[in-house]
């Protein structure tokens, strides 16, 4: 399979029509059409289902497109450090942040003060939980990244981020319990919750949670907060967060009241070990490090 044929195939699969993918693509409709033949027959299954009018992808299709993107982005960016000035950084860092704190408050700095140095670097940003970013990482689509602990670090080098994260609820202002400094295992037992998604996370609460833990009443999961704020603000139910991404998503009808006892999660940046990194990550790591001593 040629990284020449992945670019045909997402040109047909973002046109979702043959003719203007090959216009696009300053080739003949024939021509492309028996690339795409010829790639479903490589590949032993349908990629297309052929309209009148249009064309879209089956589901091994939606697949194929997943993982071209992520090829085609991975032979990009190994192109352009290879191609970098050996006397000046220059390259694109692609960074992988969880909602938290330590994306909102220390990434930037470290960014600002790294661009004054290093003038052409440029930064592709990604946001997820500490599964994407790991999973990103170990395909090489991303280089570091801040995740929330519980995380399993076996796989990685990382240096501890000096910020800890509350866990709470954020909840409507208009519910009784938004007027409580904290909440208790038992204030949540009779309300709607949205709640994380992340095993490992999961397991940290039911710890919290003890017994009362099968009694909750969940009836939305999410990976970040974005999409379940709104139903916060809604009243339809409160969602277990960290304080850290309710203040990247601050909403002026929703408030965070945290646990008590406190429940509490680290923030540590990783990377993968014994992986030969590029010179811009290598400098950037040591820069982190020289921001944590200062």
């Amino acid at each position: 399979m040629e990284l020449r044929t992945l670019e045909y195939f997402l040109m047909v699969a973002r046109e979702e029509n043959i003719t203007h993918a090959a216009e696009m693509l300053h080739m003949t409709q024939p021509t492309l059409s028996r690339a795409m033949m010829q790639l479903e027959t490589e590949i032993g299954k349908p990629l297309f289902l052929r309209g009148k009018r249009k064309i879209t992808l089956t589901d091994e299709g939606m697949l194929l497109r997943r993982r071209a993107e992520d090829i085609l982005s991975l032979v990009s960016k190994t192109e352009s450090e290879l191609r970098k000035d050996e006397h000046e950084l220059v390259g694109e860092l692609t960074i992988g942040c969880a909602e938290c704190q330590a994306s909102h408050l220390f990434l930037p700095r470290v960014i600002e003060t790294f661009s004054r140095i290093h003038t052409r670097v440029t930064y592709d940003l990604h946001t997820g939980n500490a599964d994407l970013i790991k999973e990103r990482i170990e395909a090489g689509l991303i280089d570091i990244g801040i995740v929330l602990e519980p995380v399993d670090l076996e796989k990685y080098d990382y240096v501890r981020l000096p910020y800890h994260e509350r866990m709470g609820i954020i909840i409507s202002k208009a519910h009784p319990l938004s007027q409580k400094n904290s909440i208790t295992a038992k204030d949540l037992l009779e309300i709607p919750l949205g709640s994380v998604r992340r095993n490992l996370l999961k397991n940290e609460l039911a710890s919290w949670f003890k017994d009362d833990y099968e009694k909750l009443h969940i009836i939305e999961t999410h990976d970040m907060i974005s999409n379940t704020i709104p139903l916060c603000a809604q009243g339809i139910c409160a969602a277990i967060s960290i304080e850290g991404a309710f203040y990247g998503h601050s909403d002026e009808k929703v408030v965070f009241i945290p646990f008590e006892p406190v429940l509490s999660n680290g923030t540590v940046l990783v990377w993968r070990k014994n992986r030969m990194q590029s010179s811009l990550v290598k400098e950037f790591i040591q820069h982190v490090y020289h921001t944590l001593n200062e």
